[in-house]
């Protein structure tokens, strides 16, 4: 069976993305320069890239390769559409405490963080806020 064409041609680096190129720039030359934030929020319609540059920047700040068949133990992707309710983001909380295994940071992607429920993303505020030196947060919406 063969592969659909956007994941066939998902690009896996910054430089491969198309049609986000002050995006792509703006962090590359973050990276390169050493100014990583915190936490980056990725916004816009459907089908621009959102995800996809999330994952890329995440394997980037670890100085990883990226590659989409395998998942890494340090970058957690949480789709915060089907995990909204507050219960999901209280276990993140206890858990971005938590040392990378073998990466530099441990980061977290919350894809559609919009979809959150109020309690759940004022319990997640706090960690947003002030989090730990090893975690990065994108969230994407």
């Amino acid at each position: 069976m063969g592969k659909a064409l956007y994941r066939k041609y998902r690009p896996k680096s910054l430089s491969e993305v198309v049609g986000q190129e002050h995006i792509t720039t703006t962090l590359a030359n973050a990276i390169k320069a050493g100014k990583i934030g915190h936490a980056y929020l990725l916004t816009g319609p459907r089908g621009v890239g959102k995800t996809s540059i999330a994952r890329i920047l995440a394997h980037e700040l670890n100085g990883l390769a990226y590659d989409e068949t395998q998942n890494h133990l340090d970058i957690i992707e949480i789709d915060a559409a089907s995990n909204r309710r507050i219960d999901e983001i209280r276990d993140l909380r206890d858990k971005v405490h938590i040392l990378p295994a073998c990466a530099k940071y441990k980061i977290y992607i919350i894809d559609e963080v919009h979809m959150l429920t109020r309690e759940a993303f004022n319990a997640l505020l706090k960690t947003l806020e002030e989090p730990p030196a090893h975690a990065i947060f994108i969230l994407a919406t």
